[in-house]
């Protein structure tokens, strides 16, 4: 079983999405552990303070090692592996998600605020910097959710039904087909008739499949050609 340690100074909004949905259902059925930190509870001055001015100047404040490093020896997380969020770091895909979840069974994720973190705890505990994307938010939080929720859903017995994950997108290259339900017939706000591909109502699954690997290798090579211009 994975436990998934992670320190913020704002653990009821991992708390709060995590209680719900699958990854919620999940941890009731130790399929996972989730341990969430406030490291500001580790600060020793009267103030809890965690952040401070930058040295050599420079607008924000930064995290200070301190009370991050308190949290870690005192959670004995030192040996577990650290990843930090962040926007320089490597960017987050299924390939690394799939490698992290098969071969990590305690991961430590730091969530940054403010203009980051003091970089010497990132060099002590060896943290792996992540990254969502090329943008930048108010903090590690949201970015941490996404890095677990990846994570999660991959963890056997997550997900109802196991073949979910076999034609996902980024699962063999290729991205995933659209999806239908019912009606087969639907009529929009325009008053056009959307109808779906009478291929999927046919019954017939050799077909179905072969249509949906012409659909799913369509699909990818027109938006990625979209993302690349």
């Amino acid at each position: 079983m994975i436990t998934i340690n992670v320190l913020t100074l704002f653990p009821e909004m991992l708390e709060d999405y995590f209680t719900k949905a699958l990854a919620g259902k999940a941890l009731e059925k130790n399929l996972w552990k989730l341990n969430l930190i406030n490291f500001r509870d580790y600060a020793t001055d009267n103030h809890h303070t965690v952040d401070d001015t930058p040295y050599g100047g420079g607008a924000g404040m930064v995290l200070k090692c301190e009370p991050i490093e308190k949290a870690i020896l005192d959670n004995n997380l030192q040996d577990t592996k650290f990843f930090y969020m962040s926007p320089r770091g490597e960017k987050l895909t299924q390939k690394f998600i799939k490698e992290t979840i098969d071969f990590q069974e305690n991961i430590t994720i730091l969530c940054g605020r403010y203009e980051g973190v003091d970089q010497r705890i990132l060099d002590s505990y060896n943290m792996d910097e992540i990254s969502i994307g090329d943008f930048v938010l108010s903090g590690g939080e949201l970015p941490a959710c996404i890095f677990i929720d990846a994570m999660v859903r991959l963890i056997p017995g997550v997900l109802g039904n196991k073949d979910t994950l076999s034609t996902e997108s980024f699962e063999d290259g290729l991205l995933e087909h659209n999806q239908y339900t019912k009606p087969a017939d639907w009529v929009n706000s325009k008053g056009l008739t959307k109808s779906v591909p009478c291929v999927l109502l046919s019954g017939n699954h050799k077909k179905i499949e072969e249509f949906r690997l012409r659909e799913r290798i369509e699909i990818t090579n027109r938006k990625k050609q979209k993302w690349i211009s």
